[in-house]
């Protein structure tokens, strides 16, 4: 399978008054949360909330800031969640997916809403 791409809107969710940051990120079905790059975080102005190790795909454990809140926009989805800081590119991982009930296209190479729901999230309870 080729390279999934997506375009989010990111925004401090606790400084309305800040402008959202628009930006490409890489989708990536194996890992689990959002990663943004320094500078996202910065122009964000977000708020470290504490340091958590991420296993690299070398297998390598590294200490990152883990930044937040952050409202995530997709088309017409939205999240709220906590970001890893590290990279030079956005990755969306399968964590803020599937809050805004999100799936990828594999031939398409596309992410998109989940055609079952498309007016609205949703999910499975037990």
């Amino acid at each position: 399978m080729g390279t999934v791409g997506a375009n989010i809107k990111l925004s401090n969710a606790r400084n309305l008054e800040l402008k959202p940051v628009e930006t490409h990120c890489i989708v990536v079905t194996g890992a689990s949360y959002l990663y943004i790059t320094q500078e996202i975080a910065l122009q964000l102005k977000l708020e470290e909330l504490q340091k958590r190790e991420v296993k690299l795909t070398n297998g390598q454990i590294i200490e990152v800031s883990y930044v937040g809140p952050i409202k995530l926009e997709f088309e017409d989805r939205s999240c709220f969640i906590g970001a890893m800081v590290m990279g030079d590119t956005p990755l969306l991982g399968a964590i803020p997916m599937e809050d805004m009930d999100l799936i990828v296209h594999p031939k398409l190479l596309k992410l998109s809403v989940h055609p079952e729901r498309p007016n609205a999230a949703g999910g499975f309870a037990m």
